[in-house]
């Protein structure tokens, strides 16, 4: 089991999401940074598909009960074993007892936890992703436990550590292809969206992050219909909203853009203040 001695500021069980269920309503959830939790299953050669923890901000404390292998990827948040330092990107022997912390914030929004064999939480709609009124719990939270398999064999750490691109962190440049209503902008409000130098308001979460400036507009209200992690909102006040993992399923705001899936796992590791510009792919 890992025991949960203190959840930190949000911190939750993630997989790759529960998809074909947005008939009913249900979101497809899953890693805000599908590269790094990726990245973290890959070291460890588990499937992707294994579920990880997303730990926002760090602050927690984790101990384990049995032993195994793990990997910490995404946001440097000064993780240690036992008060010793760790590196990210690496495969790591954790003992029976050993107690995993964060410090300080170097870079990112969020980490990512792999043990070996993936988390063994409980499976809803085919996804272990934490959900509200989906799952049991929504956040992880101090006294809690979660499964996963003892590593009795392989016990080794690793030498080798993979590098994640520091642009993945750094980048205020945001990948995206037109969405069904950009063509009811006109000339003026297509150059801004391409122009324009965002920034991300305090009003940001995993269902999606709102930004401060304008985009003047005088759209048309549409039909309520689908959208997509990912998907640009343009509301009657100006004001933009990026639609992230936990998103609903349909909106009744134009659908300006549609971020590509890197530029989702990049959006991921910002935060409040921080800023972006879209470039649309094609233009």
């Amino acid at each position: 089991m890992l025991k949960v001695l203190k959840a930190g500021f949000y911190t939750t069980i993630q997989d790759k999401g529960r998809f074909g269920f947005a008939s009913k309503g249900v979101p497809v959830s899953g890693v805000m940074d599908a590269y790094a939790a990726d990245l973290a299953n890959g070291i460890l050669n588990n499937s992707l598909d294994a579920a990880v923890l997303e730990i926002t901000l760090g602050a927690c404390l984790l101990e384990f009960t049995k032993p195994t292998l793990i990997c910490v990827t995404g946001g440097d948040f000064s993780p240690k074993i036992n008060n010793h330092a760790i590196l990210l990107n690496k495969r790591i022997v954790v003992e029976k007892g050993a107690v995993l912390s964060f410090g300080k914030v170097n870079y990112g929004v969020r980490c990512y936890l792999a043990v070996k064999g993936g988390f063994l939480s409980e499976v809803k709609l085919n996804s272990r992703s934490f959900y509200p009124n989906i799952t049991k719990d929504f956040i992880l939270r101090k006294k809690d436990a979660i499964s996963y398999m003892p590593c009795l064999s392989d016990l080794n750490s690793s030498k080798s550590i993979v590098k994640m691109n520091k642009t993945h962190f750094e980048s205020a440049r945001i990948e995206c292809y037109q969405g069904p209503e950009f063509d009811l902008l006109n000339a003026h409000q297509q150059k801004k969206i391409c122009t324009q130098i965002f920034s991300i308001s305090n009003d940001n979460s995993r269902m999606g992050y709102k930004l401060n400036e304008e985009i003047t507009n005088n759209l048309p209200q549409i039909l309520t219909t689908s959208v997509l992690p990912g998907t640009v909102q343009c509301t009657p006040s100006g004001k933009l909203i990026v639609l992230m993992r936990d998103c609903q399923v349909t909106g009744g705001y134009p659908r300006i853009l549609q971020l590509t899936a890197a530029s989702i796992n990049m959006l991921a590791q910002k935060s409040t203040h921080n800023i972006l510009q879209f470039a649309i792919i094609g233009i």
